[in-house]
């Protein structure tokens, strides 16, 4: 039998608050919920990553430590799994939320057996809390997990439609890339994921592929591999 392919989905916890910057939009989670439906009816496995980014911007104040200031951030991503997660069951999608760390009992101890037998089980699987420690981000927490996991590709859902030389909000004239190299990325230090994460990619050939949440289908057409924002490639 072949191989289910497997991707890791990665939601910007700004973009899943809408127009309202913080907080939750539920308009727009179950949108992204539906999406991901089809593309699992597809047979396609999936797993998601989401930044804490609606709740927590890091370390905002020089009175906090930045390890904890960097734990307050893990939780944040845990709290919206755990919505997301709520919102994909509502619309009929078995899901299971993994942390690096004990949570009681709103999420389970991550473990690659654990979260390969609920991929054969056809659920969704969330990856909260990023690794764990801090001084890594939820960039370098995805690219883990997708090597972990022995994922087929990374998915960055962002608020931008892919990766330019330049940042185009103020650069009008900066480039688009429509393919760019993992190489090319870390060399020009290309603001697709963060160095660390860029690095992990290379090392360990996995490919990325950017592009706009808010664009219609973006994830289903992403998760079947039409037509997408920028594509990194590990060649």
């Amino acid at each position: 039998m072949d191989k289910k392919k497997r991707v890791l989905l990665k939601l910007s916890g700004e973009a899943l608050a809408g127009e309202k910057k913080t907080g939750f939009d539920e308009d727009t989670v179950r949108g992204v919920a539906q999406q991901v439906k089809l593309a699992a009816a597809e047979d396609i496995e999936i797993g998601i990553v989401i930044g804490g980014g609606n709740f927590w911007r890091g370390r905002t104040s020089k009175a906090i430590d930045r390890p904890k200031a960097d734990q307050i951030g893990m939780l944040a991503t845990v709290m919206n799994c755990i919505y997301v997660s709520e919102i994909f069951r509502s619309v009929g999608m078995k899901t299971r939320i993994f942390t690096p760390f004990a949570c009681g009992t709103m999420t389970e101890l991550f473990s690659k057996d654990a979260a390969n037998k609920a991929f054969a089980d056809g659920e969704i699987v969330f990856f909260a809390g990023g690794t764990g420690h801090p001084y890594f981000s939820t960039d370098t927490g995805i690219v883990l997990r997708a090597i972990e996991m022995e994922a087929d590709i990374i998915l960055l859902a962002k608020a931008i439609d892919g990766v330019y030389d330049s940042d185009p909000k103020t650069n009008p004239d900066a480039k688009k890339y429509d393919v760019v190299s993992i190489q090319e990325v870390v060399d020009k230090r290309l603001q697709v994921v963060d160095l660390t994460a860029s690095i992990m990619c290379l090392e360990n050939r996995m490919p990325l592929a950017v592009f706009a949440l808010g664009e219609e289908n973006s994830i289903t057409n992403a998760m079947n591999g039409k037509s997408i924002g920028t594509m990194v490639t590990v060649e």
